[in-house]
């Protein structure tokens, strides 16, 4: 399938879920991440903060587990047309942006790059690691600026289905997946 097919049929599937089902999904997301990966003390995470009303994944679970086991959180601001990367404390200040998103008031780019985990939104993942986002193309750029050692992780209600068609040459797929059911991991995969 196209990543424009691709995304009317996710975001359609997304709408369809109650803010029960997204709360209780977003927790099973959670429970899987922590499980796998067993974030430690002085790790670096950088994670998005969920447009609510397209039902994305609420991060917040993961924000608070980040912070209060002393876990370095970062999360994207939108400068222009570039996505930065801003370090968050407890009592981190927050304003709503253009696009209905959550962003801290800091404009202080962290320019980190050696993050542990970036924790990425999207809207449909595929066997191989491909994503499909809104297609403003943010977290592509964001990634090619991050340490290969970082894990790049998808966090998603729904598992792969089908290859998506159309991958570009700048589209940097995703080292793992995580749904409410499982973890996947693209590493080793060609």
């Amino acid at each position: 399938m196209k990543k424009s097919e691709i995304r009317k049929l996710y975001l359609q599937k997304r709408n369809t879920l109650s803010s029960d089902e997204v709360f209780s999904l977003s927790e099973k997301i959670f429970k899987n991440f922590i499980d796998y990966f067993k974030p430690i003390s002085g790790q670096k995470v950088h994670i998005f903060i969920p447009i609510e009303k397209f039902n994305e994944i609420r991060t917040q679970l993961f924000i608070d587990y980040f912070l209060s086991r002393k876990i370095q959180v970062f999360v994207p601001k939108i400068i222009d047309t570039k996505l930065i990367s801003v370090e968050i404390f407890t009592d981190s200040k927050f304003e709503v942006n253009n696009w209905g998103i959550s962003e801290p008031i800091s404009n202080e780019n962290s320019e980190t790059a050696d993050f542990d985990y970036v924790i990425t939104p999207l809207l449909y993942c595929d066997f191989k690691g491909n994503r499909v986002g809104y297609g403003k193309g943010f977290y592509d750029h964001f990634f090619e600026n991050v340490s290969e050692k970082t894990k790049k992780i998808g966090v998603n209600y729904f598992n792969p289905e089908f290859i998506i068609d159309d991958i570009w040459e700048n589209d940097i797929p995703l080292d793992y997946l995580v749904t409410p059911t499982d973890v996947v991991s693209f590493l080793g995969l060609e």
